[in-house]
């Protein structure tokens, strides 16, 4: 029975094979499920081949057991021992066991049986089942149970197939003392995928644009949701859908998306920003490959937006335009050119720009956009004169700036006409040649004519006007002009050398005004290039040397020059003398040329001048035509000098022009000076060693350091003589107090020790112990406790017997009567305060 079993069976599978079976390999077992429905019953076959190791023919391949498990099914230990065939050793095959498959979200009851596990040693002895892996004994744990003496495995819960999709556990046999019996086998747990999510878009709102006038076909954005289900099964198979868009245009399906992949493209032409600049369209992704009726759907919403294009050009308001402008004025506007454009505002395909392309050949308008209003504003840039043109007839033609999208022509409203009129005014006289350049020598006298420095006026059209001069500028005053006719005369003598004469130019300004209503006016600018001329003698530079005493051969002296206000040729080269008045110039002094410009004086060899400041006069002459002279003095310094050429600091002294006798006067009174210093200083010494030789105390009446005294009284002043101060003072006996009644009692308690012992005074201190003598004094005083006052609780109500002064409390201010305080003026300046504030009388 058993061989004709299998005999069946490896029949039935062979002749199915290619719908039931497929093959199956040692190191990836598979499992073949079939489901039939018999007799309301689900009977699921599992086969189970045992492939021969070494085996590479899959032909080869023999079957050699095959388990036909019904629900449940039962899963067999391979055994361990061997079986021997006619003389051959044959390997026993292990069992390839089929994996496990569990649905997804299964409602139970659990636990819920899965499989058996047997082992065919139960037979013989007691045998203990246990599974390992995760989802047993590793995290999570308890998914999967097994009854460790029946063995059967158990799910515990439901599987979520997102979570974990697969199991791999262990299935062990051991005996009672924990011995394994069979080797672990491995179980491969499936969990089979049930349509439990929904396609889930990334974003609930997707942005795309599309060009407007696209042709059919072209891509706008793609849209892509994620199934967590399996994708290689309908549960994960997503499909797009658009459902209706919005707005509803004359073409109610202007996009279609591809099913499979979300790419949404245009399907129908008509895009046109200008008529519907937006549209959203609502895309739905299902899963089940899009099978409304058995997939769950989701949905997103995409915005297309319509980008503009430059199809529209831009169109002129008018064909004519016109405006007025007055004659020589600038950055004007002299006219406002309006346009439409149906593009987007303010992007390069609405941005107008305007061109002249007639009627302005010499540039004297320019056409700037205004970037708000899009207006083009026609302004001057270059003034015009009326009479040259009295207007003006410009052609405009205004563009984007953008090209025209392809297949877009310029609208002949892109073309307009400006005519510009001019305004006459009353210009301003000029001066034709400015400015005016003249050359004259410097010098000229005043009331010499220079020139004629005359203006015209530019209003040719309007009737004759009378232009009158004026002096604008002139800052050494040295012109004047014609009021009528602009005849520039001199009015002092022009100086080349003058502070306002720059580069040999002196520049003045002039104003012509006409009689126009409103009066112009205009300035002319004259430039006079003063030529030079031989007016200034030269001038002798240094003033001031010094020169050694005594002059060897080859020993240089004073290198002196000239300075001359005057310009080449009335200046250099110059010629240096020496006059012949007084003799001793010459005698002592010499000069000898250097180059044109400079000379050298020195003393003549073998000459001794005694130190001192001598007033050497040079005559110095230039080489205008005719030549100037000026004779100059130069200081110069005799003194004695070092090897170096250098005057001594005594040399320099002596230069000075203090001779020899002064400076040992001076001397002399300085050794004096220094000695009646030094007397002071010992007298001052000796004075202080007798004082400290000194008896201190000559006379106590006469030592004010003798004035340490101890009062143990406060008596008055000289002012309170008169009064009885026995009363303040301490009573020689306390009986009369200590009969008063209680509450009435003025107790000093002396301590009854010894007196502080004060430090003795010596007969002859030393001058510095006087201020350590008071401080000692003072230090003892203050530690003394039989001095007053002394350290006791003093009850102070004791007054005295009585009182010469009255009783104070008939004073009082109550009084009503007025009182006279003008007496408290003649208490001297210290009462003045309180006679101003009681004083007065009726001013308070």
């Amino acid at each position: 029975i058993h061989s004709f079993i299998l005999s069946f069976i490896h029949s039935f599978i062979h002749s199915f094979k290619n719908v039931f079976c497929q093959k199956i390999s040692p190191d990836q077992p598979q499992a073949l499920n079939m489901r039939q429905i018999i007799s309301g019953l689900e009977l699921k076959l599992c086969f189970a081949f045992k492939v021969t190791e070494g085996e590479k023919n899959p032909s080869e391949r023999k079957q050699k057991k095959v388990a036909v498990l019904a629900p449940p099914p039962v899963i067999m230990f391979s055994g361990s021992h061997k079986s021997i065939t006619k003389g051959h050793r044959r390997q026993k095959r292990d069992w390839v066991i089929p994996p496990i498959n569990v649905a997804e979200n299964s409602r139970g009851p659990f636990p819920q049986m899965l499989v058996s596990i047997r082992s065919d040693q139960d037979k013989d002895i007691s045998v203990r089942y246990s599974i390992t892996g995760v989802g047993a004994d590793q995290p999570p744990n308890e998914v999967f149970s097994i009854d460790p003496v029946l063995g059967k495995m158990f799910v515990t819960k439901p599987l979520d197939r997102e979570h974990r999709s697969s199991y791999h556990l262990r299935a062990h046999a051991v005996d009672m003392n924990g011995n394994q019996v069979e080797n672990p086998i491995d179980l491969h747990i499936f969990v089979i995928d049930m349509n439990d999510n929904r396609p889930e878009f990334k974003n609930q709102v997707y942005n795309g644009s599309v060009d407007e006038g696209s042709r059919p076909g072209t891509y706008v954005m793609h849209l892509s949701a994620f199934d967590a289900d399996d994708n290689t099964t309908a549960n994960g198979m997503v499909r797009y859908r658009i459902l209706p868009q919005t707005p509803h245009s004359s073409i109610p399906n202007m996009f279609t998306i591809n099913s499979e992949t979300g790419d949404i493209v245009t399907v129908a032409p008509g895009l046109d920003r200008e008529k519907v600049s937006q549209y959203t369209i609502i895309v739905q992704a299902t899963d089940m490959e899009g099978n409304l009726s058995f997939g769950l759907s989701n949905t997103a919403t995409a915005i297309i937006t319509v980008t503009d294009i430059n199809d529209n050009p831009p169109m002129l308001t008018s064909r004519t335009f016109s405006g007025e402008v007055p004659e020589n004025q600038v950055d004007v506007v002299v006219a406002n050119l309006t346009v439409i454009d149906a593009d987007q505002p303010h992007s390069p395909n609405w941005n107008a720009v305007y061109r002249i392309i007639s009627g302005d050949p010499a540039g004297h308008f320019t056409i700037r956009t205004d970037p708000v209003t899009n207006d083009g504003m026609v302004t001057v840039v270059k003034p015009v004169d009326f009479e040259m043109n009295r207007a003006f007839m410009l052609t405009v033609v205004a563009s984007n700036q953008a090209h025209l999208a392809s297949g877009i022509l310029s609208s002949l409203q892109s073309t307009a006409g400006v005519t510009i009129s001019i305004q006459d005014v009353n210009e301003p006289p000029y001066f034709p040649t400015n400015p005016k350049h003249i050359r004259f020598e410097e010098g000229v006298p005043a009331g010499t004519s220079l020139t004629t420095f005359s203006a015209s006026d530019p209003d040719r059209l309007q009737m004759q006007q009378i232009i009158r001069y004026s002096k604008l500028n002139d800052p050494a005053d040295w012109l004047s002009i014609n009021r009528t006719n602009g005849q520039i005369v001199t009015t002092a003598m022009l100086d080349r050398e003058s502070v306002h004469v720059k580069n040999n130019i002196y520049e003045a300004t002039f104003l012509a005004t006409d009689n126009g209503s409103p009066a112009a006016s205009g300035t002319g600018t004259l430039q006079i290039y003063l030529i030079d001329i031989n007016d200034n003698p030269p001038a002798l530079v240094p003033r001031e040397s010094q020169i050694c005493e005594r002059m060897n051969k080859n020993v240089n002296g004073v290198n002196i020059t000239a300075a001359d206000a005057d310009t080449d040729p009335n200046a250099g080269p110059f010629v240096f003398e020496l006059p012949n008045f007084p003799s001793s110039i010459r005698r002592n002094w010499t000069i000898s040329r250097i180059s044109g410009d400079f000379a050298r004086l020195g003393l003549r060899y073998q000459v001794y001048l005694e130190p001192g400041m001598y007033e050497v006069p040079i005559i110095v002459s230039d080489s205008g035509n005719p030549p100037l002279s000026n004779r100059s003095v130069i200081k110069v310094k005799v003194c004695p000098c070092d090897e170096h050429g250098d005057c001594t600091t005594l040399g320099a002294v002596a230069a000075a022009g203090l001779g020899t006798g002064a400076i040992i006067s001076i001397l002399i009174c300085i050794i004096i000076l220094l000695s009646m210093v030094l007397l002071f200083v010992v007298w001052i010494k000796r004075r202080e060693k007798e004082r400290q030789t000194k008896q201190l105390l000559i006379d106590p009446e006469d030592d004010v350091r003798d004035n340490i005294l101890k009062y143990d009284e406060e008596g008055g002043g000289e002012e309170d003589q008169d009064y009885d101060l026995s009363q303040l003072q301490q009573p020689d006996s306390l009986e009369h107090i200590m009969s008063k009644p209680p509450g009435i009692r003025r107790v000093d308690e002396r301590p009854i020790i010894p007196e502080s012992q004060y430090p003795i005074r010596p007969v002859v201190p030393h001058p510095g112990d006087i201020g350590d003598f008071i401080h000692e004094g003072l230090r003892a005083a203050d530690n003394d406790p039989t001095a007053p006052p002394y350290d006791s609780l003093l009850v102070f109500d004791y007054e005295g017997s009585g009182s010469t002064a009255g009783s104070v409390s008939s004073l009082n201010s109550t009084s009503t009567g007025d009182q006279d305080y003008d007496y408290l003026n003649d208490w001297g300046p210290r009462f003045k305060k309180l006679a101003d504030m009681y004083g007065g009388g009726d001013d308070d």
